[in-house]
């Protein structure tokens, strides 16, 4: 019997009797991270990092049944010994490792390889076999180091006094690296954020992550000029009604899809910044390499694309996690 299986749930340890990153609400479950497709509601017991309690209870109640665990503290759960190794995602975000009889699976989560000043470095850890995400499993993508992006992003706010500069980006992890970024790079100027980006940015600061200084939009009066001033929104706020506190503003958005010949346009954006909170094409290649894994399973995103070149070039036993009995 292997040590994971995939059910109608999602990822399940039998000998745990725990799901990772369910689908949907079970007894059980061992989170990632607390971004909204790791992490549903309605479990009766959850377990995660220590650092991702603040954000999980916000997202998922404040009286959930949460057990915490610092990274590589070990915990005997069933028959399955379990902990948790920084994956470099987002504040909080973990690997999840699984042994069993002297066997060790791990679950990668989401992951990223390149530093980032928001949150922990990625662990590399050694196992048997490797559960790896394959979001950006392309050769096309090849992340800048931050500090250079955040360099681009100073530039092109500060090129235009006349007007605020909107930077459209994920809420949670996207923003505080930016604002993280920008803090390195060394500057001090005060940043607006929308609502839904302060409420997260809180966490990382009870963190002591060090970032530019902020305050809500709401909190600025009414007659206050923006011109000048860098924001930070989700995309969810672009072409909103929220948008119309601003006069003419010059919009952008960093993601690691802004690698992509045309996204930039498509999404209606002047201006696109690539930065991403996941591995590029090396950085999954070097994980798996550096995992010494023997079996290697993929998921969420370019599966056959890396399945293909792990097992034709790099001669790893690779397939895809649909594929796991």
């Amino acid at each position: 019997m292997p040590v994971m299986e995939l059910t109608d749930s999602g990822l399940y340890c039998r000998r745990a009797d725990a799901w990772i990153d369910p689908h949907r609400p079970v007894r059980r479950a061992l989170i990632t991270h607390a971004h909204a497709d790791h992490a549903k509601a309605g479990c009766e017991e959850y377990w995660a990092t220590t650092n991702s309690a603040g954000i999980l209870r916000q997202r998922l109640g404040q009286n959930i049944n949460l057990q915490t665990l610092a990274y590589g503290e070990q915990h005997r759960i069933g028959a399955a010994t379990l902990s948790f190794h920084s994956a470099g995602h987002v504040l909080g975000s973990a690997q999840i490792r699984v042994e069993v009889d002297g066997e060790v699976w791990v679950v990668t989560g989401d992951y990223k390889r390149c530093a980032d000043p928001s949150c922990s470095a990625f662990e590399p850890v050694s196992c048997d076999v490797l559960i790896t995400e394959a979001t950006f499993a392309l050769p096309i993508y090849r992340w800048l180091d931050g500090a250079a992006i955040a360099h681009d992003i100073c530039n092109w706010w500060k090129s235009d006094t006349t007007r605020p500069s909107l930077l459209f980006c994920y809420a949670f992890g996207k923003a505080q690296r930016i604002l993280a970024e920008l803090a390195a790079i060394g500057l001090d100027d005060e940043v607006l954020l929308h609502g839904a980006v302060e409420t997260v940015t809180r966490h990382y600061r009870s963190a002591k992550v060090a970032m530019l200084p902020s305050r809500p939009v709401s909190e600025v009066a009414k007659n206050e000029s923006l011109a000048g001033r860098l924001v930070l929104a989700p995309p969810s706020a672009h072409r909103s009604s929220w948008m119309r506190r601003f006069q003419s503003p010059q919009t952008g958005f960093a993601s690691g899809w802004m690698a992509v010949r045309g996204a930039r346009r498509r999404r209606g954006y002047e201006r696109g910044f690539v930065l991403s909170d996941h591995a590029d094409w090396q950085g999954l290649i070097q994980t798996v390499k550096e995992s010494k894994a023997k079996k290697v399973f993929v998921t969420h995103g370019q599966n056959d694309v890396l399945v293909r070149y792990l097992k034709e070039v790099e001669g790893i036993d690779a397939t895809p996690l649909s594929e796991l009995s």
